[in-house]
């Protein structure tokens, strides 16, 4: 495991595969890695194919993305009075003009929220999956087996950047040739997703179920993550084209059973929900890899870019002067989600009873608890940041059998969930069902980058029913769910138009 972390940080700290765009979409490989030395063994390959996780890790931790993108926009997040995080209520409130109106402020660099407005670290992923690609194909030393799964991992990795990028900017250009240098517009997200369904359908049989080395278990690509990322890509396809949903939620409710019939994935007691969130698990799908104990927060570049930064106060962070989460949530969502004398065991493993409902900074959210600090260290739990995981594929089969009409299916996947937690089956049909696999989301997955984007692919986000901050038809038209694309997107491409609902 040290041995493997350590290649990640090497290639963070000095040795990074590629250098930065000089055209548009164009990601050269430093002289070392590009020539006709390099790509020669098995090892030349692997610390590519490294690079490319490490981008993933970079683009996700260089900024507080999923804190950001996934779970307080629109949300029910309200800011704990006088602290001066203002910057949740402007993204909870959807107000990202003023969010980013002043990048100077203090807050502002700490979480790198201009850097949520550029798309180049996607496509510098994107480019190196497509050199990895085209690359591992030519290394003689490779056996077939071996080059089928580097290249399915480029595959995966590549359309999740796809998959990131369609979610944060809706449509986007969309290539997948190597050492790309040509211009292209914005395609439409559909027809990026599909194109993505494609391509992993493609390969995703390529990837093994899981590794015999635990240390690699959800860190690199395996068959379920795939599996989990097509149940994504469908699931935002049928958002968004209408006509044809029955097709993807079919494919959805599919790959979820495949999923669930793998014993290599399953969901561990919520007693050791230190594990769970620590990663590694066969619970876990994807994730992003952290640790403390490797020296991570060193130079405190990814310290504060959680969820967990904002939910904590002590004892949990280890700094007694921070008594007060930075964020609560607003108590008729708590209710909804945790209704009083029902019993759930997420209400008492991952919250403190005693101020579950609390309107102040006395709330909490414990499931990501894990602190390897003195006390008086100002360093958060170094938890690995989930990206999917077994319940989140379970929830989106049990949604999509229930958009089939199939209730009693859709019962038997989401009860799944709930007897993990202990919670009562459901037993509901029709949209009351839908509904309950939509507050299960909301309950199991809090903090964990999916709310919001459940909110926009259900269209759920134009309705106050479910939205606390929802956004109008003609406003969600106009692209305000989607993030405002910086002008550095024109550098060198006349094709490409930014966000207009943001300018």
């Amino acid at each position: 495991m040290k041995r493997f972390f350590s290649a990640f940080l090497i290639l963070l700290t000095g040795s990074l595969i590629f250098s930065g765009c000089k055209k548009f979409l164009n990601v050269t490989p430093i002289d070392n890695l590009s020539g006709n030395n390099y790509w020669q063994n098995k090892k030349d390959v692997e610390s590519f194919t490294l690079g490319i996780y490490n981008q993933f890790r970079e683009n996700t931790l260089s900024s507080a993305y999923f804190a950001t993108t996934g779970d307080l926009r629109c949300s029910p997040a309200i800011m704990t009075p006088g602290l001066g995080r203002d910057y949740i209520t402007y993204i909870a409130t959807n107000n990202l003009r003023t969010l980013l109106g002043n990048p100077n402020d203090y807050y502002s660099q700490i979480f790198n929220y201009v850097g949520l407005t550029k798309w180049d670290g996607w496509y510098k992923m994107i480019q190196s999956a497509n050199i990895l690609y085209v690359k591992a194909n030519d290394v003689p030393s490779l056996s077939a087996t071996e080059k089928k799964q580097y290249r399915a991992e480029a595959v995966f990795l590549r359309n999740l950047a796809y998959l990131f990028l369609v979610r944060q900017f809706g449509d986007v250009p969309y290539y997948t040739n190597a050492y790309n240098q040509v211009a292209l517009p914005r395609m439409p997200l559909v027809q990026v997703l599909n194109n993505g369904i494609a391509d992993m359908m493609a390969v995703k049989n390529d990837l093994p179920w899981t590794y015999e080395d635990p240390s690699l278990v959800g860190i690199r690509a395996m068959r379920g993550s795939a599996d989990a990322l097509l149940m994504h890509m469908n699931m935002w396809a049928a958002g968004f084209d209408d006509a044809n949903k029955t097709k993807y939620y079919t494919a959805v409710n599919s790959l979820g059973a495949e999923i669930m019939g793998n014993n290599s994935y399953g969901l561990l007691p919520l007693t050791r929900t230190k594990e769970i969130f620590k990663g590694r698990t066969k619970e876990s799908l994807f994730e992003v890899l952290r640790s403390l104990n490797y020296g991570e927060y060193s130079t405190g570049s990814y310290e504060y870019n959680t969820f967990t930064d904002m939910v904590l106060h002590y004892p949990h962070k280890p700094v007694k002067s921070i008594t007060k989460s930075y964020i609560y949530y607003d108590n008729k969502f708590i209710t909804k989600l945790y209704p009083l004398n029902t019993p759930d065991k997420r209400a008492t493993t991952w919250f403190d009873p005693a101020t579950l409902y609390s309107t102040d900074g006395k709330w909490e959210l414990l499931k990501f608890v894990n602190i390897f600090a003195a006390e008086g260290e100002d360093v958060l739990p170094d938890d690995d940041l989930m990206v999917f995981r077994l319940p989140d594929a379970i929830l989106l089969r049990a949604e999509a059998q229930a958009e089939l009409g199939d209730d009693e299916g859709a019962k038997t996947t989401l009860n799944v969930v709930r007897a993990r937690a202990e919670a009562d089956p459901v037993t509901d049909i029709g949209k009351d069902l839908k509904d309950d696999i939509w507050y299960e989301r909301a309950r199991e997955l809090m903090g964990e980058g999916h709310y919001y984007y459940d909110l926009v692919r259900t269209k759920k986000i134009l309705d106050k029913e479910y939205c606390y901050h929802p956004i109008s038809v003609e406003d969600f038209k106009a692209g305000a769910w989607a993030w405002p694309l910086d002008k550095s997107a024109l550098t060198n491409n006349p094709y490409v138009t930014l966000n207009n609902y943001w300018q």
